[in-house]
């Protein structure tokens, strides 16, 4: 993936309202990189510096170009106010209208709704996991017994009769 990232780098290199950069999460980035949430490596955001998405697509240049050259720029918010259509307008004045107190405690509550979504998930794919381990003990255990019930010695008795059957 790096050629390709170097390459779209290259591509956007002094654009007016884009920006592609790498950032070196182990050394000087570190402190940026888990503001915006990275947790694994190679990981690329996109969008609102204040509210960084996960680029969920493909990872050769063309997919990155693509998807760059269609998300990439100004989008809808407080400073572009043009870009937004009616119901985002509304949203944003109404967001624009409380005070920071307000607004912070509103972000808090819906960042802790999102761990705990986050959570949430952990938790059950955790179970699912344990679920599996149990039932694939279960799905040995079974098939030793029938094993040790003789199956492989029934299917040889099969076998040795039909042989000598056709041996007479």
């Amino acid at each position: 993936m790096k050629p390709a990232w170097d390459k779209l780098m290259t591509e956007f290199d002094g654009h007016a309202s884009a920006l592609v950069v790498d950032v070196d999460c182990t050394a000087a980035g570190k402190s940026l990189c888990d503001e915006v949430g990275v947790k694994g490596f190679p990981t690329i955001k996109y969008g609102d510096p204040n509210n960084m998405e996960d680029y969920k697509g493909g990872r050769d240049f063309d997919a990155l170009s693509k998807f760059a050259k269609e998300n990439l720029g100004p989008k809808c918010g407080p400073d572009n106010l043009d870009l937004c259509d009616d119901a985002k307008k509304k949203q944003i004045e109404e967001f624009m209208a409380l005070p920071i107190a307000d607004l912070k405690a509103k972000i808090t509550e819906q960042d802790d709704a999102s761990a705990k979504a986050d959570s949430d998930l952990e938790t059950l794919l955790k179970s699912l996991q344990k679920q599996y381990e149990e039932a694939t003990k279960a799905k040995d255990k079974k098939k030793e017994d029938i094993k040790e019930a003789g199956l492989g010695l029934m299917k040889s008795v099969i076998a040795y009769r039909k042989n000598v059957k056709n041996e007479l």
